[in-house]
């Protein structure tokens, strides 16, 4: 089902970590639109209801109004001016999200061709897990990964063994 090639070796890394931690059928909301990685946990059985396009930073009514057993969130927060409210306003008991960690050699992602996509954070791990404990959960499970490119360069040598991507599983601490 899932090729060797980017994005589909960091979409079988992230399904192997989410069926580990979340169980078969379980109902999710996935932030952000209907995308490749949506339709996926689909396909692998599970109930997936998306976010519809709105800006998280000012229009939780998506998240608040919206009652499930988990929240995904793969590569989301990055995005946002705000992530703590956006994290804060989850019902759900369960959250499964990922991010880009901060590399030190490489500056923050900014499309050159689309002006809305772009990295505000692009954190260290123990700046996630801060926010995370913040808003009231706890990290039970974590994984970080690589993320190789097929150039030459230096910059591409070090994503060999640099880890690019926090993977976490937590559960709300207080409701």
């Amino acid at each position: 089902m899932y090729e060797k090639t980017f994005p589909n070796k960091r979409f079988k890394r992230t399904m192997h970590f989410l069926k580990e931690v979340l169980p078969a059928g379980c109902e999710v909301l996935d932030l952000g639109v209907p995308n490749p990685f949506s339709k996926l946990m689909q396909q692998e059985g599970f109930t997936v209801k998306n976010t519809e396009g709105e800006d998280l930073d000012l229009n939780l009514n998506g998240i608040k109004d919206t009652q499930t057993d988990a929240v995904t969130a793969f590569e989301i927060f990055e995005h946002l001016l705000s992530p703590l409210p956006v994290i804060d306003a989850i019902r759900a008991d369960k959250l499964v999200a990922s991010i880009p960690l901060k590399l030190w050699f490489s500056s923050a992602y900014r499309s050159k061709t689309d002006p809305w996509d772009r990295h505000y954070h692009e954190f260290e791990d123990w700046q996630f897990d801060w926010l995370l404990e913040k808003a009231g959960w706890t990290i039970k499970k974590r994984e970080k990964f690589t993320h190789p490119v097929k150039k030459l360069g230096l910059r591409p040598l070090l994503r060999l063994f640099t880890p690019r991507y926090y993977l976490v599983y937590a559960e709300r601490t207080n409701s």
